[in-house]
This record gives C-alpha cells, structure tokens and sequence, in this order.
C-alpha cells in the first residue's frame, strides 16, 4: 500500500460512525427545536446527546447535572436548582427528560417500579418515583440500551411512566407527550392514529426483521423505514474530542 493508500485507509478508518455514535445523534434530535427548556438526562449515552444537542444545533438548552445545579458546556456550575424549583419546571411542562425504562410497551407505558405481580414481585426494581408526574407534565423520551423482548413488552408489569392509552383513558392528554424512544436498534416514535409505537429509523447495520424479533408486540412499520441521520464531522468531533474522549459510550452500546 502506498503512503498516499495508507493515509486514506487510515482517514476512513478514523470517520467510520459507531452505533453508540448514532444512539448519541438520535438522543440529540429528542431535543431539537424545544426551545428553552431543562434537557434532563439519566444515562450517559443519554447526557452525551443533551450535551451534543446544546453545542450545535439548540443552544438555548438549559443542563442539570442530574441533582441540584445547572451545569454548563464544561460540566461548570452555572446555578442551584433545589428540588422544589425542579418540580416547579416539571409541573409547568419546562423540561424534556430522557428516562430508562426496565420495561416499555406499545402505546408507551413505561416500568421502573418491579418485576412481576405487584403484590409479589419477582424482582424489586428503583420504584415509581416521579414517572407518573414526569410524563403527565413534561416531555418525556426514552433511552434503552439494549433492545430486548424483556424490555419491549406487551403489557409491563407495573405502570410507571404513563402511555397514551392510558393519559387518554384518564382524560390527561393536554400535556401529555413522548416524542421518541431510542434504543441500541433504532428510534420508534407514536405517530400513528391509535398512538402505538412506530419504527422512525434503524440505526445503520440493523434489519427490520431483527428489530421484529427483539421486540414483544407488534410495531407499526411502514414500507420504506429510513435510516437513523450520520452524524456531521462537526459532531463526530464534539462526541470524540469533548463531549466523551473517554469512551464511555462505546460501553453503554456495542454493534452486536
């Protein structure tokens, strides 16, 4: 291989996009056009995105270290946030949280709460806390690492985070909304007339069929699903060199 041959394998090798690179571009556009809001995030791949989002395309958005201040750019300190100001902004529908979910079904009803009957679990998990408020108030989107039939469920054991069918059921739809869902496989959204959950786009090296069969109830997909966006050499740069030069999404995602 000549010097010239080498430089450009080399070059290629160094912009190739890795599927957490992708989770990080899909958590990011959760956020895109929300104005200025708090962008609260659970995980890193997750925080990786809300920080991604505020470098480049919405930098009206306002961070939170997970707990009690207002961080900026660099993780700085910009303000305090005490828990009764943070449930003002939740209640007043002034933050998009990304939340995990333990489970996730069809119309978007999340479970962090328990495994299993709830009168006798077969595995405790972190517990309601503040999904019902969260989901009812705010924005609210979804970060899973691992897609998996355990995750993706028909019916979750608990109801946490509430969905549409049951905001609907409630007649508690006026601030009610969950604009995306991104997993290790894709991104899924709800646009769709009964409000389940819809494949928006595979992240680059995934099939329909492997999305179909790691998931628990049928998903609404249409004829031509796209591919989740590339992100730009500008953001390649920010994920690689600022945001996480450690790495630390490569752990949270793998290509398998």
């Amino acid at each position: 291989m000549t010097g010239a041959a080498a430089q450009g394998a080399a070059a290629k090798a160094a912009t190739l996009i890795s599927r957490s690179e992708y989770c990080v571009v899909a958590c990011a556009e959760a956020w895109r056009d929300n104005g200025e809001i708090l962008a609260a995030a659970m995980a890193p791949v997750s925080s990786f995105g809300a920080r991604l989002a505020k470098r480049s395309f919405a930098p009206e958005l306002l961070l939170t270290d997970g707990e009690a201040m207002l961080v900026g750019l660099d993780g700085e300190v910009e303000g305090w946030l005490p828990y009764r100001r943070h449930l003002t902004m939740v209640t007043g529908g002034k933050r998009h949280v990304m939340m995990g979910a333990s489970q996730i079904d069809r119309y978007g009803n999340q479970n962090i709460s328990c495994v299993g009957d709830w009168s006798r679990p077969a595995r405790q998990l972190l517990g309601v806390r503040g999904a019902p408020v969260n989901t009812l108030n705010n924005p609210v989107s979804y970060w899973i690492p691992r897609h998996s039939p355990r995750v993706f469920v028909e019916r979750v054991d608990m109801v946490s985070g509430v969905g549409h069918d049951r905001a609907a059921a409630a007649g508690a739809t006026r601030f009610h909304r969950i604009p995306r869902v991104v997993s290790d496989l894709g991104v899924f959204d709800f646009e769709t007339p009964d409000r389940s959950m819809r494949l928006a786009s595979l992240h680059p090296g995934v099939t329909v069929d492997r999305v179909r069969q790691a998931t628990g109830f049928d998903l609404v997909i249409g004829d031509d699903v796209p591919y989740t966006r590339e992100p730009t050499a500008e953001e390649l740069r920010l994920i690689r060199v600022v945001i996480d030069p450690g790495g630390l999404r490569d752990r949270e995602v793998t290509a398998s």
